[in-house]
């Protein structure tokens, strides 16, 4: 699957309605690293086909980049079954994005579950 172009409108729904993996990459046009994380990003899309792959482009949507506290770009966010579980500012090279990603199918999400009900009841 090619990757798809987020805004402030279909964000919520595509990352946090999603039952599965959906990598965001925030980006802008201007960016040298974020030029050159691109065709990794996109390479990884057509590798992956079951996973979601999406961009923002920080600068068409700011309010989207702002709520999501984007400070530093590229930034590359990795959600399963609508949590975050990954959230780094930097380009990655190909052979390390494809451990993130691996590392990410991976996660039992049954303990992450049971990690985020534990911390919601103690603060309650």
């Amino acid at each position: 699957m090619a990757t798809i172009n987020l805004t402030n409108a279909d964000f919520e729904s595509t990352v946090l309605g999603n039952q599965g993996i959906v990598f965001v990459d925030f980006w802008a046009a201007w960016c040298g690293p974020c030029r050159m994380f691109g065709p990794v990003f996109e390479a990884a899309s057509e590798q992956h086909p079951e996973i979601t792959f999406a961009k923002v482009d920080t600068d068409a949507e700011q309010q989207l980049a702002g709520a999501a506290g984007i400070s530093s770009i590229p930034t590359l966010m990795a959600f399963r079954d609508g949590v975050l579980l990954y959230r780094e500012a930097g380009a990655l090279p190909a052979p390390q994005f494809e451990e993130l990603i691996n590392a990410v199918k991976n996660v039992n999400m049954d303990e992450v579950k049971a990690e985020l009900a534990k911390q919601q009841s103690e603060q309650k």
